[in-house]
């Protein structure tokens, strides 16, 4: 045990720590520091009362270090160090932890910290690299599998990154967010069965079915209450209560009301697309509009032109969520509409703060948000039927005609042909843009069934990724259908690929995650649409657009029914015109594309829901 240090030593020592000292000062720090342990040090500096200048911690460490160089403590005390550094400077961060490692290979928390270092540098592949190379016990293996596919999987090598995810189950299944993104890995490339029906080791059916994550289960299940389930379970264990309530009860006596809209999707983002006009077009004699903003400024148009339809832009990408509810509730925001649901960026835990006295959820998440702070679910009578409505959390708030928002301004579209896209003119072209997670089993059964049954007929779908299309491919094959009727497109421009969509013949949608605004979208550019409407809100989402757009007869209710029109859609050209016909002319525009009349509606749906001090 090394001699402790005098009282008076220490007084001397502690202000000097991580300071430029003359030659003959630091030589004594040195000589002082070599005395103590570093645990000794650090229950010092802890005790002490001394003033701590920004990084001083680095200080400590970094003098520590310089006067036990050869200590058996050293790996530690440069981990350390690295973990200072982490939030001010990620090179020297992953300097320090790269010490670490030098000096004790197996110390896999450095490895893990390391690699964090390094993807915030932007060097993925460096991370992967070093992750793939630490030494690590068995019990601390699932860290850097999971970090190695974490980072797959946002590099897109899914494949990869369901492997490790896999093996990290394997070591461990009691992990629900490891389930969850193997599971949806899973889905992204048509990997079937997603959940196996005999189960992993140690995570029989059901649980990998609850564990699979809210997202996830739109795509996996059709029954309302499951998926409810399944968000609670996620819910649960993600989103804490909060201390106390925030708003008063009684609410607010505004003159107008002062909406406020919250969302880490005001970018290029499907649901900035779909509400940017709602915002413009709100009654600013009776409503005040308040946006807070958590996404990235991409310098795109759609968020320029959302920002700009706000009377007060608030970002708050900077503000954790206790400091978020704080800012909502100081604005008096009489209704509070979360636009993300149970999904990426969500502020969930700033509702649970219940901020203002009315909040709903809305567009982002089709389904049950069972938070115990949430109000309403903004919806209509299709997406969900009266009849339904206890199967779903918080309470359905039906708005008339359609739940959906719409722009009704089109945009210049480029010039497209069959051709320069590499379809065929002479078939019939069925079509699907949906996101390949939301592509089923059953529902690609239907397909084959119907390619099988329309012989002169392709389909056109998304090239999301390899393995999704290498898989489809494989599918179709087994089914006895030539993989060259599959044809798959890329990703796009909004522009070119709104424009596109007029160049196929029958949109084959999926379910029970239907298309939402890629539905939409097909229909205004005069595409038919066929879905198939289950028991689900996210299942019947297309099916409220055709009962507003008046074409219920492309809503079919088995799969079936689904087969059987879509076959007779493509081998009776007369059948086809007259319902490519309905959507010809203003058909969208008066209906889907009425965003003054929906705003309308929607601003007296928001009237009815507002809580005044009168009614406290």
């Amino acid at each position: 045990m090394s001699e402790a240090t005098t009282a008076i030593e220490t007084a001397w020592l502690l202000p000097r720590l991580g300071q430029d000292l003359p030659a003959a000062e630091a030589e004594m720090r040195q000589g002082l520091l070599a005395r103590l342990r570093l645990e000794q040090l650090l229950g010092l500096v802890e005790t002490s009362d001394i003033a701590r200048p920004p990084l001083y911690m680095i200080g400590v460490y970094r003098d520590w270090i310089m006067a036990n160089q050869g200590s058996v403590q050293a790996a530690a005390a440069w981990f350390n160090l690295g973990v200072e550094w982490a939030p001010h400077d990620a090179g020297k961060a992953a300097s320090a932890y790269q010490q670490a490692l030098t000096l004790k290979p197996d110390f896999h928390p450095a490895a893990v910290n390391l690699g964090l270092s390094l993807e915030r540098q932007g060097q993925a592949e460096a991370a992967l690299a070093c992750w793939a190379e630490a030494l690590q016990p068995d019990a601390a293996r699932t860290a850097l599998l999971n970090h190695r596919g974490r980072v797959l999987e946002e590099m897109g090598r899914f494949e990869e990154a369901t492997e490790l995810l896999f093996k990290s189950l394997l070591t461990d299944p009691a992990q629900p967010d490891v389930v969850q993104h193997w599971s949806h890995l899973r889905q992204k490339t048509c990997t079937w069965p997603i959940v196996p029906p005999e189960g992993l080791p140690g995570l029989p059916y059901r649980d990998l079915v609850t564990q699979s994550g809210p997202l996830g289960a739109l795509a996996l299940l059709a029954d309302p209450e499951a998926q409810r389930e399944v968000g609670h379970h996620w819910l649960t264990r993600k989103i804490p209560a909060a201390p106390h309530r925030l708003s008063p009860p009684e609410g607010y006596a505004h003159a107008r009301i002062r909406i406020g809209y919250m969302s880490s999707d005001f970018c290029r983002h499907a649901m900035s697309f779909l509400i940017v006009e709602l915002l413009e077009r709100h009654d600013r004699a009776q409503f005040e509009v308040y946006g807070y903003c958590s996404s990235i400024d991409d310098g795109s148009p759609i968020r320029a032109r959302v920002l700009a339809a706000l009377d007060h832009y608030v970002p708050v990408r900077a503000l954790d969520d206790a400091a978020l509810a704080e800012r909502i509730r100081a604005d008096e925001i009489d209704i509070l509409i979360d636009l993300n649901g149970m999904t990426k960026g969500a502020r969930l835990q700033t509702l649970r703060w219940k901020p203002a006295p009315v909040q709903a959820t809305y567009l982002g998440y089709i389904g049950s948000v069972p938070l115990p702070e949430l109000d309403w679910l903004i919806c209509d009578d299709f997406t969900i039927p009266a009849d339904r409505a206890d199967e779903y959390t918080p309470r359905p708030l039906p708005l008339p005609v359609v739940y959906q928002a719409n722009d009704g301004r089109m945009p210049v579209l480029p010039a497209v042909s069959r051709a320069a896209e590499g379809l065929p003119e002479d078939r019939f072209v069925f079509c699907c843009f949906c996101n390949s997670y939301k592509i089923t089993p059953d529902i690609f059964a239907a397909w084959t069934t119907i390619l099988a049954r329309a012989p002169n007929s392709v389909l056109w779908l998304v090239g999301d990724n390899p393995t999704a299309r290498r898989n489809l491919l494989a599918q179709a094959e087994a089914a006895g259908i030539d993989p060259a009727r599959l044809i798959f497109a890329q990703r796009v421009e909004p522009e070119r690929y709104l424009a596109r969509m007029a160049l196929g013949d029958l949109f084959l949608d999926t379910s029970p995650y239907n298309a939402g605004t890629v539905a939409s979208d097909a229909l205004r550019m005069g595409l038919p649409l066929l879905t198939l409407s289950q028991a689900s809100f996210a299942s019947r989402m297309a099916g409220s657009l055709l009962n507003a757009i008046g074409m219920p007869e492309t809503i079919a209710t088995s799969h079936d029914d689904y087969v059987e029109i879509a076959v007779s859609l493509a081998t009776d050209p007369a059948r086809h015109a007259a319902l490519r016909a309905k959507l010809k002319g203003d058909a969208w525009q008066k209906t889907l594309g009425d965003s003054a009349g929906f705003a309308k509606r929607f601003e007296e749906a928001m009237k009815k829901i507002r809580v005044q001090p009168s009614e406290g």
